[in-house]
């Protein structure tokens, strides 16, 4: 039992700038974050007879179904359309299930908050996680399709780990800002489904962006962050090449700028959650 001597408690108003002090507790409690991590993917496939299989066949099964409806119904004439499809949903679906997770999380994990101190950016962190080991076991389907499609694997894929990076940047910036939201106003959880399911539209996941007319891509270029992620995410593994700087640079910029605003909105209010849930 810990003595008076060696007890550590934790008081908020003798804390220093909220942000550093939260990168330094996750640091300290990283080992916390890898267990819960692990336990949401325990979790996700513990009462599944397919288990981890079913990261694979779950973008698989929307893939063929989208496949047929609009190369087939609607008569999409993209080349490799199987392959074009999957490379722009695994990227989108990071995203929202990522997001989502971050904001559930934290909502429903809150009453730990009341008990103990932790990091309170740890929910959002394993969320994080647990979404990067699904998307990387993806990747497998992903490079079946590819040789199924006659698309050629080129070198460029080694590229993938920088698109990647920049897409868990912005996922983590968006959900660090709706968990906040979320905490404080409860509508959002359902909301942000509403906009989730529009948002996926706006971005060439479905569609070629050479369809777009000129004027609407030009705005969806400047006003949508995940429309360039997506096709940054897009371009290693379907196109086969690597995006030029100017094709990277607003990417970088808009997923970091972004995980910065909301890591400091998150932090900021972090001391008010266990009031809160």
């Amino acid at each position: 039992m810990d003595t008076p001597e060696n007890q550590v408690i934790y008081d908020s108003s003798k804390r220093g700038f909220f942000a550093v002090d939260e990168i330094r507790d996750v640091f300290n409690y990283r080992n916390l974050i890898l267990q819960l991590t692990i336990r949401d993917i325990l979790a996700r496939y513990k009462r599944s007879y397919l288990g981890v299989a079913w990261t694979m066949l779950n973008p698989l099964g929307m893939m063929l179904v989208l496949t047929i409806a609009f190369s087939q119904i609607l008569r999409f004439n993209i080349p490799g359309y199987a392959a074009f499809l999957l490379s722009g949903l695994l990227a989108w679906n990071f995203f929202a299930q990522t997001t989502t997770a971050a904001m559930v999380n934290l909502v429903w994990g809150g009453g730990l908050l009341k008990r103990i101190y932790i990091p309170r950016s740890a929910f959002a962190l394993a969320a994080m996680g647990t979404g990067l080991v699904n998307l990387i076991l993806s990747l497998i389907p992903m490079i079946v399709v590819m040789l199924v499609s006659g698309l050629p694997i080129r070198l460029s894929i080694l590229f993938l780990p920088v698109p990647i990076l920049l897409l868990l940047a912005f996922s983590l910036g968006i959900g660090l800002i709706v968990s906040t939201w979320a905490i404080f106003f409860p509508d959002v959880s359902e909301m942000f489904q509403i906009v989730l399911a529009a948002w996926m539209y706006l971005n060439p996941i479905i569609y070629n962006e050479t369809m777009l007319p000129d004027q609407l891509r030009f705005w969806l270029e400047r006003l949508n962050p995940m429309y360039n992620i997506i096709r940054l995410f897009r371009l290693p593994i379907y196109d086969g090449r690597l995006p030029t700087w100017g094709e990277l640079w607003p990417s970088i910029v808009i997923s970091f700028a972004v995980l910065a605003v909301g890591w400091l909105i998150f932090t900021s209010k972090s001391d008010e959650f266990a009031y809160r849930v």
